[in-house]
């Protein structure tokens, strides 16, 4: 499968392989609105999205979970202490070293496509600080702001 070996070899998958795999993905679908997690991530990402996909699909909006930094670190440690607690295996990057190193990355290469998207009008920030039920019902809000 296309992008499979770099996934077992711990390599990061070229964009331009995420981006066949994503158009496949959605013109198999049928459907026509889509959710993406996690992408563009970086300035190459954003490069070959721009350069790949604009002519089968609009960013309508970028939805921007924000929260404290030690939030976070506590959110990820706990994520793997219940896994390991539920009989699973710890992802080899949820330890505060990691954690540092992964923001670091998120604040170099992740931030400024999210400055980009504000700049385009793009950007809807919910504080995910609070409760789950309460972020739930804060990102439902901005879906349904989304529907037709």
């Amino acid at each position: 499968r296309l992008g499979g070996q770099y996934i077992r070899e711990g390599k990061i998958v070229p964009v331009e392989i995420t981006l066949a795999l994503l158009r496949e993905a959605m013109e198999a679908s049928g459907k026509k609105d889509f959710l993406i997690d996690g992408f563009p991530r970086s300035a190459d990402n954003l490069s070959g999205w721009e350069g790949a996909m604009t002519d089968c699909a609009d960013v309508a909006a970028l939805l921007y979970l924000e929260t404290a930094e030690e939030v976070m670190a506590k959110r990820i440690m706990s994520r793997s202490a219940e896994t390991v607690a539920a009989g699973g295996v710890a992802r080899a990057d949820d330890n505060p070293e990691a954690i540092k190193k992964r923001l670091k990355t998120y604040h170099e290469a992740t931030m400024p496509i999210i400055e980009i998207f504000k700049t385009r009008g793009k950007v809807t920030t919910v504080d995910s600080t609070p409760a789950a039920d309460v972020v739930f019902k804060a990102v439902a809000a901005f879906f349904d702001g989304l529907s037709p």
